[in-house]
């Protein structure tokens, strides 16, 4: 019974742990620097903590940070629009450390517009 208890403990902290190391405050970016722009998909993955884009604008690349798939899922988040190619309108804040980083706070996905984080 022991030996199963600690398992278990072992087993809730190592879970724990591993969310930790992948998931991110809002704190690292800036929300004085209010980011908007257009520009086509590069890449797009749906999957846990946060749905990402690769965006590009001008001449570079942005990784986008979306929401969680499942709060994506309950916005009605038309994913299976966002392919590589299409255009997807943005609004978020920069990272304040990592260079072409960004959370966005809404999408614009064929003119619709899909708040993320309210």
């Amino acid at each position: 019974m022991l030996l199963f208890r600690n398992s278990f403990v072992a087993f809730i902290l190592l879970v724990i742990t591993s969310f930790t190391l992948y998931h991110h405050g809002w704190a690292d970016y800036d929300q004085d620097k209010v980011i908007d722009f257009t520009g086509p998909i590069q890449e797009f993955t749906f999957e846990n903590p946060h749905a990402i884009a690769k965006v590009k604008q001008d001449k570079k690349v942005w990784t986008v940070v979306l929401a969680p798939t499942s709060r994506m899922q309950e916005r009605g988040v038309p994913t299976a629009k966002l392919v590589k190619g299409s255009q997807l309108h943005v609004v978020g804040y920069p990272h304040k450390e990592k260079k072409e980083e960004m959370r966005a706070e809404r999408i614009f996905v064929n003119g619709t517009k899909y708040e993320l984080r309210r």
